[in-house]
């Protein structure tokens, strides 16, 4: 039998009735979640295509409907999930809130600032939940890098590269420019594990380039060096594609008394005469504990371990990432 609950964000009964926008990589992860938990059920399900909405509804037991529009407006979902192209994350979410919904957003909450900013607002203002996911935070490096940033003394600087060559290049929307967006506004944790450990940012230096013609780029490269107001100088690179030919996943952070390197899953700690690997956590099951805190952020009042502000502000600074790129210019945040 359900069973009532009464929270600021939620007032009804269990289980959530939960919409689900996507079916890829994200959507599918989710949808696992929401079976395995007796506090949702999986209503419906709204793809980018009739067969794959269709496959993906057979396989997590809902309903697969045509678009999202459908599902904002049923009475039986109570939270829409967005796992869809960035392009659309703002008017999926916007709706949603409109029709009394709460909102799960994979990053980044839209490709705009002024509509994000205006979308949190109007979720605080109906007192309905906005969670923008970044499960990077929750990711055993980031977790393994913030807990020993204070054995190597005052920061100074970082850099983060992650690149991915891909031998041919997809014809996916995270190779089109207007679905994807700017690159590290798409790539928004790039920005977001940078600005989650150092604070502010005082100014942006960007460069993007871009191979290929048509709808779809072959490969893109973006290198942007952040100042913080703290002082720290962080480098983010982010690359993708055929003219790519290394892979990277690393983060280095720079102390005055020493310093942290990590190269894919493996961490150490340099010092002075002194070498010590850190432990670093896996990454799987992160989608999974992003959704069950949500809900129970949802349902009992627990702390998120994000904020939509937070969000807000690593896409204000990859934004002016975007502006430098364009104008050959240092901006300002």
């Amino acid at each position: 039998m359900p069973t009532s609950v009464s929270h600021p964000a939620w007032s009804g009964k269990l289980p959530i009735g939960v919409g689900l926008v996507g079916t890829g990589y994200a959507a599918k992860l989710r949808a696992q979640t929401f079976q395995s938990q007796d506090r949702t059920q999986l209503v419906a399900v709204a793809g980018h295509t009739p067969d794959s909405t269709k496959e993906f509804g057979q396989t997590y037991s809902c309903q697969a409907v045509s678009s999202w529009e459908d599902l904002v407006g049923r009475e039986d979902i109570d939270l829409i999930v967005i796992c869809t192209v960035n392009q659309q994350h703002g008017a999926i979410a916007r709706a949603a809130l409109e029709a009394g919904k709460h909102v799960i957003v994979e990053y980044p909450l839209c490709l705009d600032v002024a509509e994000a900013e205006a979308l949190i607002a109007l979720a605080r203002d109906r007192n309905q939940l906005l969670h923008v996911e970044h499960i990077e935070i929750l990711g055993g490096l980031h977790q393994a890098l913030r807990q020993s940033l204070p054995k190597i003394g005052e920061v100074f600087y970082a850099r983060y590269s992650t690149i991915n060559p891909q031998h041919p290049a997809p014809q996916r929307w995270t190779y089109h420019p207007e679905l994807f967006g700017f690159p590290l506004c798409g790539a928004l944790s790039r920005i977001h594990r940078l600005t989650d450990l150092f604070g502010s940012v005082a100014t942006v230096s960007c460069q993007a380039r871009y191979w290929g013609e048509g709808a779809f780029y072959q490969s893109c490269f973006c290198t942007a060096q952040l100042k913080f107001t703290s002082g720290v100088v962080a480098e983010v690179i982010y690359g993708k594609g055929e003219n790519l030919w290394q892979p990277s996943r690393s983060f280095e952070v720079h102390g005055e008394h020493g310093g942290l390197i990590f190269d894919g899953d493996e961490g150490k700690l340099i010092k002075e005469n002194e070498t010590t690997p850190i432990e670093v956590g896996g990454r799987r099951g992160l989608f999974a504990k992003d959704t069950s805190m949500v809900l129970d952020h949802l349902i009992e009042g627990t702390p998120l371990y994000v904020t939509p502000e937070a969000s807000l502000y690593a896409l204000k600074v990859a934004d002016a990432a975007r502006r430098s790129a364009e104008t050959r210019q240092t901006v300002l945040v």
